[in-house]
């Protein structure tokens, strides 16, 4: 319902700011919790004033009490992502995913909220059986003492809490899985500005028009990339339109092998890509591709192909993208 109070926490991040701005525009009222850590404000820029920002962590349940107040609905992005961090911190992803959704969810029902949306992933798949994967596809962590698996586990956790720690309360949870989003602002420790980090340091900042990049894997494992406007608009309608503890994929359906996505961000760099392949991280997971049916039953449809997804997000890199990488 517009003009309602929202509060978007990780309103600051990556898909939180898209969707924080999103959400002015069509005419809510925005709250967004943030503690800044991975957000900022020039993610919002041009909406500071539309905005109102409240910077606090989700690991303090008094913060996030006060956040919740007044709100109508709830986004609940907040959280540590990232495969750097799965591996290198996977006690602070639990630390922060787990007790983010139990103080956000907790506060949310004592406040009388109408609707907790919360973000998931793809990851709790791990090696799906299906592709393309439906939600009603198992959830699986097939090795607690891999660090990867931190943040499966987080989401796990909060789904379970959506599902049943409010059972007996009015609140409506719905659980959205969110597969490979990317786009401008996207953090480097992802699979497409990592590519393109790869290539600007090879090429010298794209002076040289043919290059080899170390790949991990073979180059046949493959992902379904969605830009993050689709993907703002797939949450906005899967808000409003799924049922009380719904699940409902986020994302695309057009799967790409990912050596053919190194051709293509090299085509729009104006660089040739040549690879060599390396091991995977164990635990990554050879093929991923949802089943976006439900969500299209709603009124879905994704509207940016790959190849415009990449310009756009590409050109933002290069203007944004500063220093070398070592």
């Amino acid at each position: 319902m517009k003009n309602s109070k929202v509060l978007v926490t990780g309103g600051l991040g990556f898909v939180g700011s898209f969707l924080s701005k999103r959400l002015v525009d069509l005419g809510y009222s925005v709250r967004v919790f943030d503690n800044s850590s991975r957000g900022s404000l020039e993610k919002i820029s041009g909406y500071e004033k539309d905005l109102e920002i409240i910077e606090g962590d989700m690991r303090d349940a008094q913060s996030v009490a006060e956040a919740v107040k007044g709100v109508e609905i709830v986004y609940h992005l907040g959280a540590v992502n990232g495969t750097r961090f799965f591996y290198e911190e996977p006690e602070k992803v639990l630390e922060v995913n787990v007790k983010g959704v139990i103080n956000t969810l907790e506060a949310s029902m004592k406040a009388g909220v109408r609707r907790f949306i919360f973000s998931s992933s793809s990851e709790i798949y791990n090696e799906p059986e299906h592709i393309p994967t439906p939600e009603t596809e198992r959830a699986m962590i097939p090795d607690i003492t891999n660090p990867r698996f931190s943040y499966a586990g987080s989401k796990l956790i909060g789904e379970l809490f959506c599902m049943n720690y409010a059972r007996k309360s009015a609140i409506e949870p719905v659980i959205i899985r969110y597969h490979n989003i990317y786009g401008p602002h996207m953090a480097y420790d992802h699979v497409i500005p990592e590519i393109f980090l790869k290539i600007k340091k090879a090429s010298d900042d794209f002076q040289k028009k043919q290059v080899e990049i170390e790949l991990q894997g073979t180059g046949e494992e493959t992902r379904a990339f969605c830009y993050v406007d689709d993907a703002v608009e797939g949450t906005i309608i899967a808000s409003q339109k799924a049922a009380k503890s719904d699940i409902v994929h986020i994302g695309t359906d057009k799967e790409i092998k990912i050596k053919d996505l190194v051709s293509q961000i090299g085509n729009v760099l104006g660089v040739r890509v040549n690879t060599k392949i390396t091991a995977l991280r164990a635990g990554s997971t050879p093929r991923r591709c949802p089943d976006i049916s439900k969500l299209k039953k709603m009124g879905y449809q994704p509207k940016i192909d790959l190849n415009e997804g990449l310009k756009r997000t590409l050109e933002w890199y290069k203007q944004n993208t500063k220093l070398q990488v070592a």
